[in-house]
This record gives structure tokens, C-alpha cells and sequence, in this order.
């Protein structure tokens, strides 16, 4: 490692809030971000309960003229990059913009606009679909459309790795500000597929879960009853610095990133690695990355699904991984309260991590009625725990066999 990396602004806008504080304090309380599809009627289809942001208006701090010509999934990364750089007291006044990188992570990217222009194509012919169909849709205008806001001429691109999106985003950024390309990297991951073609094609993957009559309880990480997972929408970023750049400007630094390691399984398009081999190299290579022992990790921020394989074999991988300590660390899946945001999971896991050592506050695990025999961890069920937090680690786990962990850790002078 060359440099280190501070974490200094952190953005979201999640199913528990349209900003970092209204998030943080539901996702502390144990709130549930799930209930019935409002943004289309789920009529007929096998799940018809997803995590969705409500009263959501992006027009008061884009424009109303810019946030049309924007899908949903980039309005939600736009005006949470502006959170996060508010928070890190940064303007967009850059000394030198190409020392500045934008990496924003998304999974399906403009599926929305997509959907939306497709049924104009069938209806009313190819004349009337919108020009701004391809600008919206691609999966890296999110970036593309932050970098043009702020002014950053650095590196910018999407990470596209499934449900590990947002994770590789910030971990690549990371590596940028590590090996000396920038000073800042604005990084994490956006989503927005709470739409018919979204959900059906979730539903065909036997993905989903069908607790249609109790939607609050239907995201229930490693308890036995659970039966897939809930998709969610949202968008989570944060800043990034080399510390010394940092210090400099007199910012109020939340974390360090310590380390962070990605990996394939190379075995199953959707399925992870039965014996969670991926995952379980995932997180040794963060340790290894750190210079940390798996003794010195505080708290993991699970990806934690609901799915029947994924959450046996992840923690199946955590004890490969950490050993005795297993039993010790807690770990939650705040999915259990935000649904699965897919590409953008690991941008807000990531910063519910930091938030964990800054707040000093470990998130969570709700719908916990009956762990799976399998799954015999500590999941800090239903009450969040209040207490220092030295270090945590995040998992992202993605289709594809996609695997990343990112390490963060106290900053110590």
C-alpha cells in the first residue's frame, strides 16, 4: 500500500430514507423499507412487494429540465454525490479536475427507460421513441452524468459486476487513490428496476421472495423460513482521499478504507459456490490487502440476501474465513431492512459500514424469528448494538459468481 485512503462524505438515499441521517437512524431503529408495489400495478405476478423510495423528487436540486432527461437510477446517484460532498464539506471548485474520479457502480443501469421507451416502440412505432432512450439507459450515464455535474475530469466509469457493483466501484477507487492517479475518488453504486420487466425477470429466477400478505417480514437474512430475497432501489456514494490530501483541507475523516479484495467463483451463473470458495478468497485478500488478522475485524456487514444458498454459504465462507473468531464478530444483513438494491448494495453497505465505526452503532439483522441450523452466527438480531466499532468489512456477492469485500477501519493519527 502507498497511500492511505479517508473516507470524508457519505450520500443515500435508500427504502429507509431520502438522505444519510433518515436512513441511518430507521436502519438503527429495525424499520422495515418493504411493503406492496406502488409503481406499477403487480397484479398477477408471483411477488408483488418490493423496497421502494417514496416521495422521492429530484427536480428541487437537479432542475426539473435535467432530471427528465435522466433515468431514475442516475437522479438517484446524482443527488446523493451531492449529499456525500456536502458532508465532506467539498465543493465543486476542483483545484485540479483530473485528480478527481467517478466511479459509480450499477447492475441493469437505465432498465426503467428502457421498459418505458420499449412499450412506446410497440404502441406508437419507432418515430416516437425518445432520443434520450440510449443516454438514459446506459449503465455508465450514472457516472457519466455525476462527473459532468461536479466537474470531475479524472477517471470515470461504471463498474458492472452484478450485485458486487457498488463494492468494486469503491474498491477500484480505491486503488486509484492508492497508487497516486487522484486525490479524491467519488465512488459506490445506483439502482432503479422496481418495474414489470424488472420484477418478472427476478420472478423467472426463482430470486424472489412470496411473503406477499406480510411484506415487512419478507427479507429475513438466515432465518430459516427464508424463501428469496426483495428487490430494492436506491443509490449509496461515498468520498474518498488520500488522507494526506485530507489533513491538508481540514476534513473530518470518518474511516480509512483498509482493504479490499475481489473474486470469481467460476462455477454457476446464479448460484454461488457450494462450499463459498469465492467469497470466502474475497474476504481473505481484503485481510491480506489490510496487513489484518481475521481477529481484528469488528463488525461484517453480510450481503446477507435471504436467499436459501446464498446466506449458508456465505456463512459457510466467513468461517473459512475467520476461524473461531466467526462465532465471535457480529454480523447483520441490513438487507433485511432495505431489500436488495443489486448494483447498488455495496455502495450502501459500504457506507452503513463506515457509519458503524463513526457512529459507533452496529446495524441489525430484523425477521431473525428462526436461524437456520446453518446459519449459527451472531446476526445481532432485532437490536442494534451501541459500542466502539474498530473495524468492519463488507460482502458483496453478485450473479455470475462475482465476489468483493471492502475493509474499513478507525483513522488513527
Amino acid at each position: 500500500m502507498t497511500k492511505r485512503i479517508a473516507v470524508t462524505g457519505i450520500g443515500l438515499i435508500t427504502p429507509l430514507g431520502l438522505d444519510r441521517k433518515t436512513t441511518w437512524a430507521n436502519l438503527i431503529r429495525g424499520q422495515s423499507g418493504v411493503d406492496q408495489i406502488s409503481a406499477f400495478n403487480a397484479e398477477g405476478y408471483e411477488t408483488r412487494i418490493a423496497a421502494e423510495i417514496q416521495d422521492f423528487n429530484p427536480a428541487p436540486i437537479l432542475g426539473r429540465k435535467e432530471s427528465r432527461r435522466l433515468d431514475r437510477f442516475a437522479q438517484f446517484a446524482c443527488v446523493t454525490t451531492l449529499e456525500a460532498l456536502e458532508h465532506a464539506q467539498l465543493d465543486t471548485s476542483w483545484t485540479n479536475p483530473d485528480r478527481v474520479a467517478v466511479l459509480v457502480g450499477s447492475g441493469v443501469g437505465g432498465i426503467l427507460t428502457l421498459s418505458q421507451q420499449y412499450d412506446v416502440l410497440a404502441r406508437r412505432g419507432p418515430n416516437r421513441v425518445s432520443p434520450f432512450l440510449i443516454p438514459m439507459m446506459l449503465s455508465d450515464m450514472a457516472a457519466g452524468q455525476v462527473s459532468m455535474m461536479i466537474g470531475a475530469k479524472g477517471p470515470n466509469f461504471n463498474t458492472v459486476s452484478a450485485c458486487a457493483s457498488g463494492a468494486d466501484a469503491i474498491g477500484e477507487g480505491a486503488e486509484m487513490i492508492r497508487r497516486g492517479r487522484v486525490d479524491i475518488a467519488v465512488a459506490g453504486g445506483s439502482e432503479a428496476a422496481i418495474c414489470p420487466i424488472g420484477l418478472a425477470g427476478f420472478s423467472a429466477c426463482m430470486a424472489l421472495s412470496k411473503r406477499n400478505d406480510d411484506p415487512q417480514t419478507a427479507s429475513r437474512p438466515f432465518d430459516a423460513h427464508r424463501d428469496g430475497f426483495v428487490l430494492g432501489e436506491g443509490a449509496g456514494v461515498i468520498v474518498m482521499e488520500d488522507v494526506e490530501h485530507a489533513k491538508q483541507r481540514g476534513a473530518n475523516i470518518l474511516a480509512e478504507v483498509a482493504g479490499y479484495g475481489a473474486t470469481s467463483d467460476a462455477h454457476h451463473v446464479t448460484q454461488p459456490d457450494p462450499e463459498g470458495e469465492g467469497a470466502a478468497r474475497a474476504m481473505q485478500h481484503a485481510l491480506d490487502d489490510a496487513g489484518m488478522a481475521p481477529q481484528e475485524v469488528a463488525y461484517v456487514n453480510a450481503h446477507g440476501t435471504s436467499t436459501p444458498l446464498n446466506d449458508k454459504f456465505e456463512t459457510m465462507a466467513m468461517k473459512k474465513v475467520f476461524g473461531k473468531h466467526a462465532y465471535k464478530v457480529p454480523v447483520s444483513s441490513t438487507k433485511s431492512m432495505t431489500g436488495h438494491l443489486l448494483g447498488a448494495a455495496g455502495g450502501i453497505e459500504s457506507a452503513f459500514s463506515v457509519m458503524a465505526i463513526s457512529e459507533s452503532v452496529i446495524p441489525p439483522t430484523i425477521n431473525l424469528e428462526e436461524p437456520d441450523p446453518d446459519c449459527d452466527l451472531d446476526y445481532v438480531p432485532y437490536t442494534a448494538r451501541r459500542g466502539r466499532v474498530q473495524s468492519s468489512m463488507t460482502n458483496s456477492l453478485g450473479f455470475g459468481g462475482h465476489n468483493a469485500s471492502v475493509l474499513f477501519k478507525e483513522f488513527l493519527n
